[in-house]
């Protein structure tokens, strides 16, 4: 089956909270020229993942993309309680030095502009179940694309067996004239060569109307 190289495939899938997003485009190309865009926990991937876009897409300028979208509820940077009691106790004291009037509210909001109050020091690895989860959303993005190849090409067969028809039909209706003109050259030669005197020629040199055919036909 004829496919397309022009083509587009995606699939989304939820693990842990998040949504893992896998995009793949591709366009007219010679040989395969691949651009990946992926996602920092699974860039450890990648070589995987480029095998896999190699034996699934012989040609083609492919773009690949793999993003996360996450729960912002589980995404929201922790307040270090810690540090915020430190710097707490510091300017409490200080207020009591500079003997300034302040109640405990009155500190928040320079407390939450402290350096290092908001953080996240976790460090993020990918699970093996986290794998197999993007790499069946992966997959099924491949595969969304060659299936819109597939339709692509078939669309193209049908176009190039419609224009082949065309031209078959329109060979068959100029040959007529064909073997018109053809008539009139071979007579017009003819009569050219009866003219000049000592000169013999061999008018079987000259194609037959059913020579013509023959060769028509093929």
């Amino acid at each position: 089956m004829i496919q397309s190289m022009t083509g587009y495939g995606n699939c989304v899938a939820e693990y842990g909270g998040k949504k893992i997003h896998v995009e793949v485009k591709s366009l007219n190309s010679k040989s395969l020229d691949m651009q990946t865009r992926i996602a920092p926990l699974y860039r450890e991937k990648e070589m995987e993942i480029r095998n896999l876009i190699q034996s699934h897409l012989e040609r083609g300028k492919v773009d690949l993309s793999i993003w996360v979208e996450r729960d912002a509820a589980l995404t929201a940077d922790p307040i270090n309680v810690g540090l915020a009691s430190q710097y707490y106790n510091e300017l409490r004291s200080l207020a009591e030095t500079l003997k300034l009037e302040t109640t405990n509210t009155d500190f928040l909001p320079l407390l939450m502009r402290m350096p290092d109050i908001m953080t996240r020091t976790e460090v993020e690895v990918l699970s093996d179940e986290e794998w197999q989860v993007a790499w069946q959303t992966l997959l099924t993005a491949v595969g969304n694309l060659i299936d819109f190849r597939k339709q692509e090409g078939a669309a193209l067969e049908r176009k190039f067996t419609e224009k082949i028809e065309n031209i078959r039909r329109l060979l068959l209706s100029i040959e007529p004239y064909e073997q018109g003109r053809v008539e009139k050259i071979r007579q017009r030669i003819v009569d050219n060569l009866s003219k000049i005197s000592g000169v013999d020629y061999a008018p079987r040199l000259f194609p037959s109307d059913h020579e013509r055919r023959c060769w028509w036909s093929r």
